[in-house]
């Protein structure tokens, strides 16, 4: 009788993947350091609170005719007026500040994302084109980026807002989220680009790629297939740093007024909302957005330090 034909589960590749994942010094790094791992469960903790939102928060404050004006300006329930019906009190409207701040957080991470995710995909591209080809397409990239860095993220948002206003009259709410991620966007792609340019300057003189032009590989192919894979850790971590950017930034253009409107607040907007009552006794309605802000913030920025620090053998 033949012996039977051994069986290869198709799920055995994605097993060893990860078995070399949890054996890697990434993972040993992030089990090894108190920090990165508080900091990945406060940002984990914001993320579920934000897309979970929906069904976590006690209530809906986007729905304006839940709202009871009767309830304004409540204080947290610790407080002596407060009420366990608001853990952290009210705003103005009657809304409550903890399902405030889910929802908040959801629209920030949410414009933050998607602006960090245009500027990884432009700037990576304009990066490999610059460094790989070189020349005159180097030199035009390279003085577009010098142009991008002297202009700041709040005067392009401004410049968009204004014309997108004149052009569009009746379209606030839905040109307000584009206004946010361009100008984060058109900003933030500068970084990744001249990164990528860097360590793409580096790649191609090396063998892997002097063989692949020898055998005929088209450039395209080169840069996409054997460049790309070995320049993405700096961007990756430029990426975890850069969210951090983007959502603060998101914050200082809605406190502004050139983001979300207070129908559909950001973390931007209900601070800018609650400091009209910060120095009248209603401390909560700022203070909370501010905090949630900061822990947002901070947890990302103290990730994006170890993971630097993770994937840089010289640091470890």
């Amino acid at each position: 009788m033949a012996p039977p034909a051994e069986t290869t589960s198709p799920t055995a590749p994605e097993a060893g993947r990860w078995a070399r994942f949890f054996d890697g010094d990434v993972w040993h790094s992030f089990r090894t350091s108190p920090v990165a791992i508080a900091a990945a469960l406060v940002a984990l903790l914001c993320v579920v609170c934000a897309l979970g939102a929906d069904w976590i928060a006690p209530h809906n404050p986007m729905d304006l005719a839940t709202l009871e004006l009767a309830d304004a300006r409540l204080p947290p329930a610790w407080l002596a007026e407060g009420t366990r019906k608001y853990i952290l009190g009210t705003d103005d409207q009657g809304r409550d500040i903890l399902s405030a701040l889910m929802y908040g957080s959801r629209i920030s991470l949410a414009v933050g994302f998607a602006s960090v995710l245009l500027s990884v995909a432009f700037g990576v591209a304009m990066g490999l084109l610059a460094g790989f080809v070189g020349g005159r397409v180097d030199a035009v990239i390279m003085r577009v980026c010098d142009v991008m860095l002297s202009f700041p993220a709040i005067l392009i948002a401004l410049l968009i807002d204004g014309v997108g206003r004149a052009l569009f009259p009746n379209a606030h709410e839905a040109l307000a989220f584009g206004v946010l991620i361009a100008a984060i966007s058109l900003t933030g792609w500068v970084q990744y680009a001249r990164t990528v340019r860097g360590s793409t300057m580096v790649e191609r003189h090396k063998e892997y790629v002097q063989a692949a032009r020898v055998i005929g590989v088209p450039r395209a192919r080169i840069m996409r297939r054997h460049v790309l894979p070995n320049v993405l850790g700096p961007v990756l971590v430029l990426a975890t740093i850069h969210i951090a950017t983007a959502i603060i930034t998101e914050a200082t253009l809605s406190f502004l007024g050139v983001g979300v409107p207070p129908t559909s607040p950001s973390l931007g907007t209900l601070i800018r909302v609650g400091q009209d009552f910060l120095f009248s006794g209603e401390w909560w309605i700022t203070i909370f957005p501010g905090i949630v802000l900061v822990a947002i913030a901070l947890s990302v920025n103290l990730l994006g330090d170890w993971l630097r620090d993770a994937l840089n053998p010289r640091l470890r």
